[in-house]
């Protein structure tokens, strides 16, 4: 039995602030669709990740529209963005900054490298060395970085949205695992429908609609968003449900790393942004199940049984939560 709307006892008309970040969502949802073609359930979970305050991996074959995804959002909202281009070159001191001495003044002084905005778009991650990743490790979980002793706390709203080649391609090096666990979520865009692939040739033949798009809010609009989101209510059961989940990828005979704590608290806080933005000031099962496979799968490591029978961690986490309890409705 799933929790729904009809079956939660008391059921509120949703607040000024939640009806500012379904009107706020929905206009950001239709300006980035205008770009990207025929994507709309990639779109929202982006969208779930940028107010649920995580960061994004959009992991897919070359030519898909992974980077446009990460510009289309950065250029919907008026904040500011830079734009790192992994290669195996790249130095942490590139992404983090650097403190150079000033002979005028006497002293060193720090000069802010690329994750020093409130929307860093990493392209091609595991193209760079291991050494330079590591560099994002800090900025991920903590919004800071340190450089010779000192700490600079970076910009908010801060997000990330990484791409990345499959690893099996030539010239990349796999993001190791305390890495992966920082993304929030990880998407994969697939090829288009001949359909949507039909309309992209109509829409992006002369030029690109992403140099018609205009912002639709601002930073400060985006915290206010994310603070909205933070209100949103998730009972006892529900918050026993997400353990429920992640503890089953622990006992699986079939996956060798399951989920750590910090997944589950990407998954409660995925399933608040969900909530929100379809209005609602409280988490349902339903919106748990929903964002799981893309919060969960890309943090687990399989085993050599589920490995020899090819099977996908995607399909994995979702029989994992098939099989997983649903609170009953009281």
């Amino acid at each position: 039995m799933t929790l729904s709307r009809e079956s939660t006892p008391s059921v509120q008309a949703p607040s000024a602030d939640l009806e500012h970040v379904v009107r706020v969502g929905e206009e950001l949802a239709s300006a980035m669709n205008a770009v990207i073609e025929g994507k709309p359930d990639v779109v929202h979970t982006a969208i779930t990740v940028l107010l649920a305050e995580g960061h994004l991996l959009i992991e897919d074959v070359p030519g898909v529209g992974k980077t446009m995804l990460a510009k289309t959002l950065a250029r919907s909202i008026d904040v500011t963005v830079r734009r790192v281009q992994f290669t195996p070159d790249l130095l942490p001191s590139d992404i983090t900054g650097v403190s150079i001495y000033n002979q005028e003044q006497h002293a060193f002084e720090f000069r802010p490298g690329a994750v020093f905005a409130n929307v860093v778009v990493g392209d091609e991650i595991n193209r760079a060395s291991p050494k330079a990743q590591s560099a994002l490790l800090e900025c991920m979980e903590e919004a800071q970085v340190t450089v010779d002793g000192h700490t600079y706390d970076l910009p908010h709203p801060f997000i990330i949205m990484a791409t990345q080649n499959p690893v099996e391609m030539e010239g990349t090096y796999p993001l190791p695992e305390a890495q992966r666990d920082r993304f929030m979520a990880r998407l994969s865009m697939g090829y288009p429908t001949p359909a949507a692939e039909v309309a992209m040739l109509d829409h992006h033949g002369a030029a690109s609609p992403l140099e018609r798009l205009r912002p639709v809010t601002d930073a400060e609009g985006i915290s206010r968003l994310i603070a909205a989101v933070r209100t949103v209510h998730a009972s006892p059961a529900v918050r026993q449900y997400v353990v429920d989940i992640a503890a089953g990828t622990r006992r699986s005979s079939l996956i060798r790393l399951g989920a750590s704590p910090r997944a589950t608290l990407h998954l409660l806080r995925a399933g608040r942004a969900r909530a929100a933005l379809q209005g609602r000031d409280h988490v349902l099962p339903d919106d748990i199940q929903a964002i799981a496979p893309v919060v969960l799968a890309h943090r687990l490591l399989l085993s050599s049984e589920a490995q020899l029978a090819r099977r996908e961690p995607l399909d994995i986490v979702a029989d994992l939560v098939q099989h997983t309890r649903v609170p009953a409705a009281r």
